[in-house]
């Protein structure tokens, strides 16, 4: 089965295992942040690949995960 193209806002709250509801990502639309959206009408959908890249950017990288990839944790 191919991946869809777009998911609804409850797709995308079962795609994130309820971290995220449908209220929050309303609420984020509204303010003009989180992931990219297309609304069509009174619709609101998802680009899966703009959903992909937001995750991407949410990504946090921790001390022991650098050393591990060959990074050197920085002095301030």
């Amino acid at each position: 089965m191919t991946e869809p193209l777009y998911l609804t806002p409850e797709e995308v709250t079962e795609r994130f295992r309820g971290a995220i509801s449908t209220g929050t990502l309303a609420n984020w639309r509204a303010m003009r942040v989180g992931p990219a959206f297309v609304k069509i009408g009174k619709s609101v959908v998802y680009p899966v690949a703009d959903l992909n890249e937001w995750a991407s950017q949410q990504t946090v990288s921790c001390r022991a995960t650098n050393r591990l990839n060959g990074k050197q944790h920085e002095q301030s």
